[in-house]
């Protein structure tokens, strides 16, 4: 079974009585275990997509499935239950609380599902040792390097175990040494624990790795290349 499957996916916005069509008739399949990024220029509709595959939003028309779970048919709680205790979210903005240390933003979303402080603390740990960050876990966002607060949000993703982790443009913000370290941890990731991963991303450094690539334009699906 996908961990992702998208049948006929449309997302329209309205607003001041002007309708945009964002997505117009998606399918897309994400198998266990793939490396994969959405591409194409900006008001393609990748992130549109990667939102619509995290249930942040509903289609306008289409399903999508994760792990096999219609996301239409659940409500707004379940899907925000779903995505917490199934999906890995990644923004470029880091998203980290200031006022956590390091071990305790990547465990934050553990604690969110009411696991023992010792269960949460081990897996975000693990999580942040295998991002090369075990000599940061005491330290607070500030104390940390724009590369290193990235890396704990990944660790973040990580520790919960998710189904797959979702990346909105992940290395953007990022100089290229950061950037590189980044990908290089993702992808080892990938290959050694079988982590599945789907980008959206310009980034020609992210895209060198990746091991299939979804092209969209103006909102549909024009081309994929496998490696």
């Amino acid at each position: 079974m996908p961990i992702i499957e998208a049948k006929g996916v449309r997302k329209v916005y309205r607003g001041d009585g002007v309708a945009t069509e964002a997505l117009r008739g998606v399918d897309l399949v994400v198998e266990a275990g793939e490396f994969a990024a959405l591409v194409g220029p900006s008001g393609s509709g990748k992130s549109t997509l990667l939102h619509l595959l995290a249930g942040l939003d509903l289609p306008t028309e289409g399903e999508v499935w994760v792990g096999g779970v219609p996301l239409s048919r659940l409500s707004r709680g379940e899907r925000a239950r779903f995505r917490l205790e199934r999906v890995g979210l990644v923004f470029q903005a880091y998203n980290l609380l200031p006022v956590l240390t390091a071990l305790e933003n990547a465990a934050f979303v553990l604690e969110l599902r009411g696991l023992p402080r010792s269960e949460r603390e081990r897996r975000a740990r693990e999580a942040l040792a295998a991002l090369g960050l075990e000599d940061k876990v005491g330290r607070f966002p500030r104390q940390l390097s724009g590369g290193e607060q990235q890396r704990v949000a990944v660790a973040r993703a990580l520790a919960a175990e998710p189904l797959i982790v979702l990346a909105d443009e992940p290395t953007a913000n990022l100089d290229s040494q950061n950037g590189l370290a980044l990908i290089e941890r993702m992808k080892a990731l990938n290959e050694e624990k079988g982590v599945t991963f789907l980008f959206s991303t310009h980034d020609p450094r992210l895209l060198e790795h990746v091991k299939r690539i979804v092209r969209l334009e103006d909102g549909r699906i024009v081309g994929e290349e496998r490696r």
